[in-house]
Protein backbone atom coordinates (compact mmCIF):
# COMPACT_ATOMS: atom_id res chain seq x y z
CA UNK A 1 0.00 0.00 0.00
CA UNK A 2 1.13 3.57 -0.54
CA UNK A 3 1.02 5.97 2.38
CA UNK A 4 2.58 9.28 3.26
CA UNK A 5 4.96 8.82 6.15
CA UNK A 6 7.87 11.13 5.66
CA UNK A 7 8.12 14.75 6.73
CA UNK A 8 11.16 16.97 6.88
CA UNK A 9 9.64 19.89 8.67
CA UNK A 10 6.46 19.77 6.66
CA UNK A 11 7.71 17.91 3.62
CA UNK A 12 6.43 14.35 3.33
CA UNK A 13 7.46 11.66 0.89
CA UNK A 14 5.66 8.59 -0.35
CA UNK A 15 6.41 5.35 1.50
CA UNK A 16 6.12 2.26 -0.63
CA UNK A 17 5.19 -0.01 2.24
CA UNK A 18 3.02 0.07 5.33
CA UNK A 19 4.96 1.94 8.00
CA UNK A 20 3.60 -0.26 10.73
CA UNK A 21 4.74 -3.38 8.91
CA UNK A 22 8.14 -1.76 8.41
CA UNK A 23 8.51 -1.07 12.10
CA UNK A 24 7.41 -4.57 13.00
CA UNK A 25 9.85 -6.09 10.53
CA UNK A 26 12.58 -3.81 11.80
CA UNK A 27 11.91 -4.88 15.36
CA UNK A 28 12.26 -8.52 14.40
CA UNK A 29 15.43 -7.85 12.42
CA UNK A 30 16.95 -6.06 15.36
CA UNK A 31 16.14 -8.87 17.76
CA UNK A 32 13.69 -6.95 19.93
CA UNK A 33 12.02 -8.95 22.67
CA UNK A 34 9.42 -8.28 25.33
CA UNK A 35 12.31 -7.54 27.65
CA UNK A 36 13.68 -4.81 25.42
CA UNK A 37 16.21 -4.38 22.63
CA UNK A 38 19.60 -5.96 22.33
CA UNK A 39 22.36 -3.37 22.11
CA UNK A 40 22.97 -2.42 18.49
CA UNK A 41 26.28 -1.49 16.92
CA UNK A 42 24.68 1.61 15.41
CA UNK A 43 21.63 3.75 16.17
CA UNK A 44 20.19 5.76 13.29
CA UNK A 45 17.31 8.23 13.11
CA UNK A 46 15.69 8.82 9.74
CA UNK A 47 12.33 9.70 8.24
CA UNK A 48 10.13 6.62 7.80
CA UNK A 49 10.22 5.18 4.31
CA UNK A 50 13.45 6.94 3.38
CA UNK A 51 15.62 3.79 3.32
CA UNK A 52 14.98 0.20 2.20
CA UNK A 53 12.81 -1.61 4.76
CA UNK A 54 15.38 -4.42 5.00
CA UNK A 55 18.34 -2.08 5.56
CA UNK A 56 19.21 -3.64 8.93
CA UNK A 57 19.40 -7.11 7.40
CA UNK A 58 21.40 -6.13 4.32
CA UNK A 59 23.86 -4.00 6.29
CA UNK A 60 24.41 -6.81 8.81
CA UNK A 61 24.95 -9.30 6.00
CA UNK A 62 27.54 -7.01 4.42
CA UNK A 63 29.38 -5.90 7.57
CA UNK A 64 28.31 -8.07 10.51
CA UNK A 65 27.11 -4.92 12.30
CA UNK A 66 23.64 -4.53 13.80
CA UNK A 67 21.54 -1.41 13.32
CA UNK A 68 18.69 0.09 15.30
CA UNK A 69 16.61 2.40 13.10
CA UNK A 70 14.29 4.87 14.79
CA UNK A 71 12.25 7.49 12.99
CA UNK A 72 11.60 11.19 13.34
CA UNK A 73 8.66 12.98 11.75
CA UNK A 74 10.36 16.32 11.16
CA UNK A 75 13.74 18.01 11.22
CA UNK A 76 12.50 20.03 14.17
CA UNK A 77 11.67 16.87 16.13
CA UNK A 78 15.13 15.32 15.81
CA UNK A 79 16.80 18.69 16.36
CA UNK A 80 14.92 19.08 19.63
CA UNK A 81 16.15 15.68 20.78
CA UNK A 82 19.73 16.34 19.74
CA UNK A 83 19.91 19.77 21.32
CA UNK A 84 18.34 18.54 24.55
CA UNK A 85 20.72 15.57 24.79
CA UNK A 86 23.72 17.45 23.35
CA UNK A 87 23.88 14.84 20.62
CA UNK A 88 23.84 11.78 22.85
CA UNK A 89 21.73 8.71 22.10
CA UNK A 90 22.24 8.63 18.33
CA UNK A 91 25.17 7.74 16.11
CA UNK A 92 23.93 8.89 12.70
CA UNK A 93 20.94 11.01 11.73
CA UNK A 94 19.35 12.16 8.50
CA UNK A 95 18.57 15.90 8.45
CA UNK A 96 18.11 18.58 5.81
CA UNK A 97 21.11 20.76 5.05
CA UNK A 98 20.16 23.89 7.07
CA UNK A 99 19.81 21.67 10.13
CA UNK A 100 23.12 19.92 9.46
CA UNK A 101 24.68 23.36 9.21
CA UNK A 102 23.09 24.39 12.53
CA UNK A 103 24.30 21.20 14.25
CA UNK A 104 27.82 21.89 13.04
CA UNK A 105 27.67 25.43 14.42
CA UNK A 106 26.64 23.90 17.77
CA UNK A 107 29.71 21.63 17.57
CA UNK A 108 27.60 18.48 17.78
CA UNK A 109 28.94 16.75 14.66
CA UNK A 110 31.93 14.54 14.00
CA UNK A 111 34.04 15.01 10.87
CA UNK A 112 33.42 12.63 7.99
CA UNK A 113 36.36 10.25 7.63
CA UNK A 114 36.82 10.23 3.87
CA UNK A 115 39.31 7.37 4.04
CA UNK A 116 36.61 5.20 5.64
CA UNK A 117 34.01 6.17 3.02
CA UNK A 118 35.58 5.35 -0.37
CA UNK A 119 32.16 5.39 -2.03
CA UNK A 120 32.18 9.17 -1.69
CA UNK A 121 33.85 8.88 -5.08
CA UNK A 122 30.43 7.91 -6.49
CA UNK A 123 29.02 11.36 -5.74
CA UNK A 124 28.88 14.15 -8.28
CA UNK A 125 31.66 16.71 -7.72
CA UNK A 126 29.00 19.38 -7.19
CA UNK A 127 27.54 17.38 -4.29
CA UNK A 128 30.90 17.30 -2.52
CA UNK A 129 31.33 21.07 -2.78
CA UNK A 130 28.03 22.50 -1.53
CA UNK A 131 28.39 25.92 0.08
CA UNK A 132 27.17 24.93 3.56
CA UNK A 133 29.84 22.19 3.73
CA UNK A 134 32.59 22.48 1.08
CA UNK A 135 34.47 19.21 0.87
CA UNK A 136 31.76 17.27 2.74
CA UNK A 137 33.63 17.73 5.98
CA UNK A 138 30.70 17.09 8.34
CA UNK A 139 27.81 15.85 6.18
CA UNK A 140 27.14 13.55 3.24
CA UNK A 141 24.26 14.35 0.84
CA UNK A 142 21.64 11.62 0.46
CA UNK A 143 18.97 13.20 -1.79
CA UNK A 144 18.58 16.57 -3.45
CA UNK A 145 16.14 18.48 -5.57
CA UNK A 146 14.18 21.67 -5.97
CA UNK A 147 10.71 23.19 -5.53
CA UNK A 148 8.36 24.47 -8.17
CA UNK A 149 4.90 24.30 -9.68
CA UNK A 150 3.04 21.06 -10.28
CA UNK A 151 -0.11 21.35 -12.37
CA UNK A 152 -2.75 19.66 -14.47
CA UNK A 153 -1.79 20.52 -18.03
CA UNK A 154 -5.20 19.35 -19.24
CA UNK A 155 -7.07 21.70 -16.89
CA UNK A 156 -4.88 24.83 -16.75
CA UNK A 157 -5.38 26.83 -19.93
CA UNK A 158 -2.76 29.56 -19.38
CA UNK A 159 1.04 29.12 -19.41
CA UNK A 160 2.53 28.01 -16.07
CA UNK A 161 6.04 29.38 -15.73
CA UNK A 162 6.14 31.87 -12.84
CA UNK A 163 5.68 32.14 -9.09
CA UNK A 164 3.07 34.78 -9.95
CA UNK A 165 0.90 31.95 -11.36
CA UNK A 166 0.71 30.88 -7.72
CA UNK A 167 0.54 34.16 -5.78
CA UNK A 168 -1.43 36.25 -8.31
CA UNK A 169 -3.39 33.63 -10.23
CA UNK A 170 -5.84 34.00 -13.08
CA UNK A 171 -9.49 34.00 -12.03
CA UNK A 172 -9.97 30.43 -13.31
CA UNK A 173 -7.37 29.13 -10.84
CA UNK A 174 -8.78 30.76 -7.73
CA UNK A 175 -9.82 28.14 -5.22
CA UNK A 176 -7.87 25.51 -7.17
CA UNK A 177 -4.41 26.18 -5.71
CA UNK A 178 -2.46 24.77 -2.77
CA UNK A 179 0.75 26.06 -1.24
CA UNK A 180 3.25 24.47 1.12
CA UNK A 181 2.85 25.48 4.75
CA UNK A 182 6.36 24.89 6.10
CA UNK A 183 8.21 28.07 7.03
CA UNK A 184 11.00 27.99 4.48
CA UNK A 185 8.93 26.91 1.48
CA UNK A 186 5.91 29.08 2.14
CA UNK A 187 8.14 32.13 2.55
CA UNK A 188 10.02 31.15 -0.60
CA UNK A 189 6.81 31.59 -2.60
CA UNK A 190 6.66 35.19 -1.41
CA UNK A 191 10.36 36.07 -1.43
CA UNK A 192 11.42 34.83 -4.87
CA UNK A 193 8.78 36.63 -6.99
CA UNK A 194 9.76 39.87 -5.25
CA UNK A 195 13.38 39.31 -6.22
CA UNK A 196 14.61 38.33 -2.75
CA UNK A 197 16.79 35.44 -1.62
CA UNK A 198 15.26 32.28 -0.15
CA UNK A 199 17.67 32.92 2.75
CA UNK A 200 16.89 36.65 3.06
CA UNK A 201 17.31 37.83 6.69
CA UNK A 202 16.08 41.40 6.03
CA UNK A 203 12.93 41.99 8.15
CA UNK A 204 11.57 44.49 5.61
CA UNK A 205 11.84 41.97 2.81
CA UNK A 206 10.22 39.31 4.97
CA UNK A 207 7.41 41.78 5.70
CA UNK A 208 6.80 42.47 2.00
CA UNK A 209 6.78 38.75 1.24
CA UNK A 210 4.33 38.25 4.10
CA UNK A 211 1.97 40.88 2.66
CA UNK A 212 2.10 39.20 -0.76
CA UNK A 213 1.33 35.81 0.76
CA UNK A 214 -1.56 37.14 2.84
CA UNK A 215 -3.11 38.51 -0.34
CA UNK A 216 -2.41 35.22 -2.15
CA UNK A 217 -4.20 33.31 0.60
CA UNK A 218 -7.53 34.61 -0.76
CA UNK A 219 -7.06 32.44 -3.86
CA UNK A 220 -6.06 29.23 -2.07
CA UNK A 221 -7.88 25.98 -1.73
CA UNK A 222 -5.54 24.99 1.12
CA UNK A 223 -2.07 24.93 2.59
CA UNK A 224 -1.05 21.33 2.02
CA UNK A 225 2.25 19.54 2.59
CA UNK A 226 0.98 15.97 2.39
CA UNK A 227 -1.94 15.40 0.02
CA UNK A 228 -1.50 18.07 -2.64
CA UNK A 229 -0.59 15.60 -5.36
CA UNK A 230 -3.75 13.62 -4.59
CA UNK A 231 -5.75 16.82 -5.01
CA UNK A 232 -4.20 17.22 -8.45
CA UNK A 233 -5.03 13.65 -9.39
CA UNK A 234 -8.66 14.07 -8.34
CA UNK A 235 -8.96 17.48 -10.03
CA UNK A 236 -9.79 19.24 -6.76
CA UNK A 237 -6.62 21.29 -7.30
CA UNK A 238 -5.25 22.44 -10.65
CA UNK A 239 -1.97 24.05 -9.55
CA UNK A 240 0.15 23.35 -6.46
CA UNK A 241 3.46 24.37 -5.03
CA UNK A 242 5.45 21.15 -4.82
CA UNK A 243 8.78 19.51 -4.28
CA UNK A 244 9.96 17.86 -7.47
CA UNK A 245 9.90 14.32 -6.08
CA UNK A 246 6.39 14.82 -4.72
CA UNK A 247 5.14 16.00 -8.09
CA UNK A 248 6.36 12.66 -9.41
CA UNK A 249 3.81 10.89 -7.23
CA UNK A 250 1.06 12.70 -9.07
CA UNK A 251 2.68 12.07 -12.46
CA UNK A 252 2.74 8.35 -11.62
CA UNK A 253 -1.07 8.43 -11.49
CA UNK A 254 -1.85 10.97 -14.23
CA UNK A 255 0.49 11.79 -17.10
CA UNK A 256 -1.24 15.16 -17.58
CA UNK A 257 0.45 16.37 -14.37
CA UNK A 258 3.59 18.38 -15.11
CA UNK A 259 6.37 19.96 -13.06
CA UNK A 260 8.04 23.26 -13.87
CA UNK A 261 10.63 25.39 -12.11
CA UNK A 262 9.43 29.02 -12.22
CA UNK A 263 11.44 31.36 -14.42
CA UNK A 264 12.35 33.52 -11.40
CA UNK A 265 14.30 30.57 -9.93
CA UNK A 266 13.93 28.29 -6.94
CA UNK A 267 15.76 26.60 -4.09
CA UNK A 268 18.14 23.68 -3.93
CA UNK A 269 17.25 21.42 -1.00
CA UNK A 270 19.56 18.67 0.23
CA UNK A 271 18.93 15.90 2.74
CA UNK A 272 22.08 14.72 4.45
CA UNK A 273 23.62 12.07 6.69
CA UNK A 274 25.59 13.34 9.70
CA UNK A 275 27.48 11.57 12.49
CA UNK A 276 27.23 12.80 16.06
CA UNK A 277 30.38 13.97 17.81
CA UNK A 278 29.59 11.97 20.96
CA UNK A 279 28.86 8.74 19.09
CA UNK A 280 30.81 5.78 20.41
CA UNK A 281 30.33 4.01 17.08
CA UNK A 282 31.84 6.39 14.55
CA UNK A 283 33.57 3.58 12.65
CA UNK A 284 30.25 1.76 12.23
CA UNK A 285 28.60 5.03 11.15
CA UNK A 286 31.20 5.55 8.43
CA UNK A 287 30.66 1.98 7.24
CA UNK A 288 26.92 2.65 7.03
CA UNK A 289 27.43 5.83 4.99
CA UNK A 290 29.74 3.93 2.67
CA UNK A 291 27.12 1.16 2.35
CA UNK A 292 24.40 3.65 1.44
CA UNK A 293 26.64 5.27 -1.18
CA UNK A 294 27.11 1.98 -3.00
CA UNK A 295 25.55 2.58 -6.41
CA UNK A 296 22.89 -0.12 -6.14
CA UNK A 297 21.94 0.79 -2.58
CA UNK A 298 21.69 4.52 -3.30
CA UNK A 299 19.71 3.89 -6.47
CA UNK A 300 16.96 2.47 -4.23
CA UNK A 301 16.09 5.99 -3.08
CA UNK A 302 15.76 7.30 -6.63
CA UNK A 303 13.70 4.31 -7.76
CA UNK A 304 11.43 4.05 -4.72
CA UNK A 305 10.90 7.56 -3.37
CA UNK A 306 11.31 9.24 -6.77
CA UNK A 307 13.86 11.76 -5.51
CA UNK A 308 17.10 12.51 -7.27
CA UNK A 309 20.23 11.28 -5.51
CA UNK A 310 23.57 13.09 -5.84
CA UNK A 311 25.27 9.82 -6.75
CA UNK A 312 26.49 9.64 -10.34
CA UNK A 313 26.95 5.88 -10.26
CA UNK A 314 23.47 5.33 -8.79
CA UNK A 315 21.70 7.63 -11.23
CA UNK A 316 23.40 5.82 -14.10
CA UNK A 317 21.52 2.66 -13.07
CA UNK A 318 18.07 4.20 -13.57
CA UNK A 319 16.20 2.76 -16.52
CA UNK A 320 15.36 5.00 -19.50
CA UNK A 321 11.62 4.38 -19.20
CA UNK A 322 11.71 5.52 -15.55
CA UNK A 323 13.45 8.74 -16.54
CA UNK A 324 11.02 9.33 -19.38
CA UNK A 325 8.06 8.88 -17.05
CA UNK A 326 9.46 11.39 -14.54
CA UNK A 327 11.26 14.08 -16.58
CA UNK A 328 12.43 16.08 -13.55
CA UNK A 329 14.55 13.07 -12.54
CA UNK A 330 16.73 13.94 -15.54
CA UNK A 331 17.65 17.32 -14.09
CA UNK A 332 21.45 17.49 -14.08
CA UNK A 333 23.72 18.55 -11.21
CA UNK A 334 24.70 21.57 -13.29
CA UNK A 335 21.04 22.60 -13.46
CA UNK A 336 20.37 21.93 -9.78
CA UNK A 337 23.27 23.93 -8.40
CA UNK A 338 22.07 27.01 -10.28
CA UNK A 339 19.22 27.19 -7.77
CA UNK A 340 19.75 28.84 -4.41
CA UNK A 341 20.93 26.48 -1.71
CA UNK A 342 18.82 26.58 1.44
CA UNK A 343 21.02 27.70 4.36
CA UNK A 344 20.68 27.93 8.12
CA UNK A 345 18.97 31.26 8.87
CA UNK A 346 20.24 31.57 12.43
CA UNK A 347 18.28 34.19 14.40
CA UNK A 348 16.36 35.18 11.25
CA UNK A 349 14.45 31.89 11.47
CA UNK A 350 12.30 33.52 14.16
CA UNK A 351 11.25 36.18 11.63
CA UNK A 352 10.18 33.49 9.17
CA UNK A 353 8.24 31.59 11.83
CA UNK A 354 6.45 34.74 12.97
CA UNK A 355 5.64 35.63 9.38
CA UNK A 356 4.14 32.22 8.66
CA UNK A 357 2.04 32.41 11.83
CA UNK A 358 0.76 35.80 10.70
CA UNK A 359 -0.06 34.51 7.21
CA UNK A 360 -1.98 31.53 8.50
CA UNK A 361 -3.92 33.62 11.04
CA UNK A 362 -4.93 36.22 8.44
CA UNK A 363 -8.53 36.28 7.18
Amino acid sequence: MTIETRDRGGRTARALFDARAFLAAGALALGLTAQGAAAADLTISNWAGYMPPDIADTFKAATGLTVEVVTHATNEEIMGKLVASKGKGFDLVFVSSPFAEALQKMKLLAPIDHAAVPNLANLYPQAIDLAYDPGAKFSVPYTWGTTGLCYRSDLVKTPVDSWFNLVKPDAALKGKITMLSTDRWLMEAGLIPLGYSVNDPNPEHVKKATELLIEAKKSLLAYDDTTFYSKLVSGEAHLVQAWDGWCNYGIAENAAIKFVVPKEGSDLWVDTMVVLKDSEHKDAAMKFINFILDAKNHAWAAENIDYKVPNKAAMALLKPDFLEKFPNMKMTPEELVKFELLRDLGPAQREYSRAVSEIKAAN
